[in-house]
């Protein structure tokens, strides 16, 4: 192999090290300095001389622990040179201890459990409602999904100036508030847990159905979500919904081979083929749905959803769906986190286990519910049940409000299509 070809693979190989390493390494680095945005610093300088000394030397045996040694020395030499400066007594007294700290942690060594409680800090601290949720999204992906600034921002079709500004007030707001680097406890320990599942299932949604763009699907951004539902199962043994949502998201995320064709083309459920399904992450959310189930109590949103997706995974044939059970299932739901998007999930499945008329029906109320004004997907299950009820003018109409409202090109065109089949005339 030539000297380019085994630099590649040095730096390839420095990349995925960086991906699994960087979260636990600034998880680490956080408790010990107490301020994420310098531990990032602090992680981001060790990477630096990782990418200058291991092309030369070759990568270390535990490059993990060599980057904690690395930064740790940096963060002392650091503090060495701010306590050089002429400041005041007790701002050198602060870096003095704060210099102790470090070293202390350097000669303790931690285990699986110092770690799993460092990353459920850090996943605590970047998701905090103090933030912005597009702020919240963004650092979680750069602390813990391990993506870069230009990553994120082709993720979501943002300028790259744009995250960047996110993460660093995010970064600035956080310390200028000093929200301490800990797991809440008590009755702060729900809503924050709530932020922090809300914002992993952001980015797995994002991933599953792009917003924007050309893309029908960014599947990275799905195993970004689906690495960090694992991480928060495991360092969170004993909160039922960690567990929901990482059933949610490898159940739906089993399908992800069969929910495009071969040129990138959306594939609806219905429509799918269901022998594409990967049965290893359908048995993996089944288990985590288990888990959930099998720690008391009445589930929680997120496992009533995996419930509702384990439906589908059950069914060889999409006739075979019990759509009865689904209807109860989100019933359940509408009971503990009620929205409209609920109610038009529930009224797919209304139409599903009782017809279309039926669906329709539940539908009405929701024509003027201000949070699906510009919902495309109000105007698309309207238009699929006037098609099974033989209103092919009607339904042509809604599939065409429903292609101007989205905003992805491949929904926008599946839309476009669907309206030009209902009325019986050649897509554009």
């Amino acid at each position: 192999m030539t000297d380019a070809g085994i630099a590649n693979e040095t730096h390839a190989a420095i990349e995925a090290v960086w991906r699994i390493e960087s979260a636990r390494l600034i998880a680490s680095l956080a408790r010990i300095v107490g301020d994420v945005g310098l531990a990032e610093e602090l992680a981001q300088d060790a990477l630096v001389a990782g990418l200058e000394q291991w092309p030369r030397d070759g990568i270390p045996p535990k490059p993990g622990a060599w980057l904690m040694t690395t930064a740790k020395h940096r963060a002392i030499d650091q503090l060495r040179r701010r306590s050089n400066l002429q400041r005041k007594h007790d701002e050198i007294g602060r870096d003095r201890e704060l210099e102790q700290r470090i070293a202390l942690a350097g000669q303790a060594s931690q285990d699986e459990d110092d770690v799993g409680d460092d990353l459920l800090r850090l996943m605590f601290t970047a998701c905090h409602p103090i933030l912005p949720r597009d702020a919240r999204v963004a650092l979680t992906l750069r602390l813990l999904g391990g993506l870069t600034t230009d990553e994120i921002a082709r993720a979501y079709l943002v300028g790259e100036a744009t995250i960047a500004q996110r993460i660093v007030r995010a970064k600035r707001t956080l310390s200028e508030a000093r929200v301490p680097f800990d797991v809440p406890g008590g009755a702060d320990l729900a809503p924050r847990l709530a932020s922090v599942l809300d914002v992993v299932y952001l980015i797995f949604n994002e991933g599953y159905s792009a917003t924007a763009g050309d893309d029908w699907m960014r599947p990275g951004l799905c195993e970004v979500a689906l690495r960090l539902g694992r991480m928060l199962a495991v360092i969170a043994p004993n909160e039922a919904e960690a567990h929901g949502l990482a059933a949610l998201m490898e159940i739906q995320a089993s399908r992800l081979a069969a929910r495009r064709g071969p040129d990138g083309e959306p594939i609806l459920l219905a429509d799918q083929d269901r022998r594409r399904w990967d049965q290893v992450l359908i048995r993996r959310g089944s288990l985590a749905l288990e888990r959930a189930e099998g720690l008391g109590g009445a589930l929680g949103p997120y496992a009533l959803q995996a419930a509702i997706a384990a439906c589908h995974a059950r069914a060889r044939h999409a006739e075979d769906t019990d759509w009865a059970r689904i209807v109860a299932l989100y019933d359940a739901l509408a009971q503990i986190a009620p929205s409209p998007i609920v109610d038009l999930n529930r009224a797919v499945a209304v139409a599903m286990a009782y017809g279309p008329a039926a669906g329709l029906e539940a539908l009405e109320p929701l024509a003027d519910e201000p949070a699906l004004r510009g919902y495309h997907l109000l105007p698309a299950v309207r238009g699929d049940l006037l098609v099974k009820l033989d209103r092919p003018d009607e339904a042509a109409r809604e599939f065409r409000r429903a292609a101007e409202m989205a905003r992805n090109s491949r929904e926008q065109a599946l839309l476009r299509r669907r309206a030009a089949d209902a009325a019986g005339s050649p897509t554009d």
